[in-house]
């Protein structure tokens, strides 16, 4: 293998970093507000009342904005695959690529279908068509999710394929399998209601920033309600699929929830962190305190890891160092069985390239023996295998800390409703007017933890980043990069300034 250019790899994963992160501004957005635009003409449909459809076209046309340019977004991130991570769509094209195939021809197809009737459609067709219409985006936009985070959990937590030898290519062996991974499920399950709960949020803040100015008062009074309940019951779910997503990377990734806990030292009755300051200069097999600061509840983590209390829970300096006790194969165990599947992967292709088949059987039935250990043979040392912990653990402990806020907000927002006083609650409306940008950070934390925390693996224990890379100069990288930045920044100030100019005129026929 040439020379690794790790500048290279950097900047190559900063630009995925940008692009990622930049997409996901608009997608959940997308994913929940399609679902309450539904919500609000199935309103308009039971009651008839011409409020409801004017409210309804007003969301829909915030929405439809929205929709436009995470689709612009998205079409360049796809491209990122084949241009900057060649090595990873050859070795797992096979499989990366079938649920983005399914996503172009079960989702995407659905959206755009029914797109043109949702927003062209209301004097040209009936009701209820339109009304179905409306309900098919927001499935569509919602199933192109769900096979975005099964090709996304496969990265997690490979399942339902097998690695050509011949080919050097990770091959599908069972659909069913992937698209049923409990990563899979976990993933698409606690993204989407996450994308709901961002959605009701958008629509409290304009709804709080309308009701400030006193603009379209019973609009946003309305518009507000809806949103409040819904809000709540997703933030509830939130709750439940993150604990269910944490349990998951327990089972199949306790790297990340070791980072995600701060957590170098395994234990039984091991303690949950509700918050703590992370000593950095913390290293795995020292002996440095974990934390400078720390308040723990005690036993907490050992249930949500294993779902047994008392239960042993391992840390940092387990997996790299390993623990026999508890049945942990070291990092430089694994290291040296990479090694060896390498090895013997190289001498197979040797031996079949001269026709030695015994010789080229053996190789291939030594490789087999290691070949779950594949990806670790790249690298030098086991203390390579830990992602960056602290990034990992504010990341993660800020979107726990907001979720628990949340629901708070929308509790608030129904009791003065019911009160009858919101609108005389200006330092609540002045605070609910940020409350989407609390969402947009607990989203973009919540897309750390699941990717940083898998560091250093593009596919976790098989394919490390550094060897899913393109042959690219820094140079190129950081071209592309600088290019994309400029190029995203003006389509987000452009889809904040068209908005908020929709959002000043207010709904349609007023």
């Amino acid at each position: 293998m040439a020379p690794i250019d790790f500048a290279q790899v950097d900047w190559a994963r900063a630009q995925f970093a940008l692009t990622a992160m930049y997409h996901w501004i608009f997608v959940p957005l997308t994913l929940g507000l399609s679902i309450l635009v539904a919500f609000f003409e199935t309103i308009y449909y039971r009651t008839g009342k011409d409020e409801w459809r004017r409210l309804t076209r007003f969301w829909m046309t915030l929405f439809g904005i929205n929709f436009a340019i995470g689709v612009a977004t998205g079409i360049i991130m796809e491209f990122e695959f084949g241009t900057n991570w060649s090595n990873y769509s050859w070795m797992v094209g096979d499989i990366f690529g079938a649920p983005l195939a399914a996503e172009g021809l079960f989702a995407f197809f659905l959206e755009t279908t029914f797109f043109a009737v949702m927003f062209f459609g209301w004097n040209r067709v009936s009701k209820k068509f339109h009304l179905f219409s409306t309900w098919m985006v927001a499935l569509g936009s919602n199933l192109s999710a769900l096979w975005i985070l099964v090709a996304n959990a496969w990265m997690q937590h490979p399942v339902g394929m097998h690695f050509n030898p011949d080919t050097a290519r990770f091959e599908m062996k069972n659909f069913w399998e992937i698209l049923g991974s409990p990563v899979a499920v976990s993933h698409f399950v606690h993204t989407t209601s996450s994308g709901f709960l961002l959605a009701a949020l958008f629509v409290v803040s304009v709804s709080c920033w309308l009701l400030l100015k006193g603009r379209h008062v019973e609009m946003a009074k309305k518009s507000i309600a809806v949103a409040a309940v819904f809000g709540f019951i997703a933030a509830s779910f939130v709750g439940l699929t993150g604990d269910e997503s944490a349990y998951t990377a327990a089972q199949v990734q306790p790297m990340k929830l070791a980072a995600m806990e701060g957590r170098y030292q395994g234990g039984y009755n091991a303690a949950m962190i509700a918050a703590g300051i992370v000593n950095g200069d913390k290293r795995p097999g020292d002996s440095q305190d974990e934390f400078r600061a720390v308040v723990k509840v005690p036993g907490m983590l050992s249930i949500l890891a294993n779902r047994k209390i008392g239960s042993y829970v391992p840390g940092i300096d387990d997996l790299v160092y390993g623990n026999p006790k508890q049945g942990i194969v070291s990092g430089r165990e694994k290291i040296e069985r990479g090694r060896e599947a390498i090895a013997q992967l190289a001498r197979y292709k040797k031996a079949k390239e001269k026709g030695d088949e015994g010789v080229a059987a053996a190789a291939l039935q030594a490789f087999r023996a290691q070949q779950d250990y594949l990806g670790y043979g790249y690298f030098s040392k086991p203390e390579d295998l830990v992602p960056p912990v602290p990034l990992v653990f504010y990341s993660f402990h800020i979107m726990v800390m907001l979720g628990t806020l949340f629901p708070v907000i929308f509790l608030l927002v129904l009791l003065f409703l019911y009160q009858r006083r919101l609108a005389e609650r200006k330092w609540f409306l002045r605070l609910g007017c940020w409350a989407v940008f609390l969402g947009y950070l607990a989203q973009q934390s919540g897309w750390v933890v699941a990717e940083v925390g898998r560091q250093p693996w593009a596919i976790q224990d098989l394919l490390p980043v550094f060897v899913a890379r393109s042959n690219l100069t820094v140079g190129t990288v950081q071209t592309t990069f600088f290019m994309f930045l400029a190029v995203f920044t003006v389509l987000l100030a452009a889809e904040v300034g068209i908005m908020l100019k929709q959002i000043k005129t207010g709904p349609e026929g007023e």
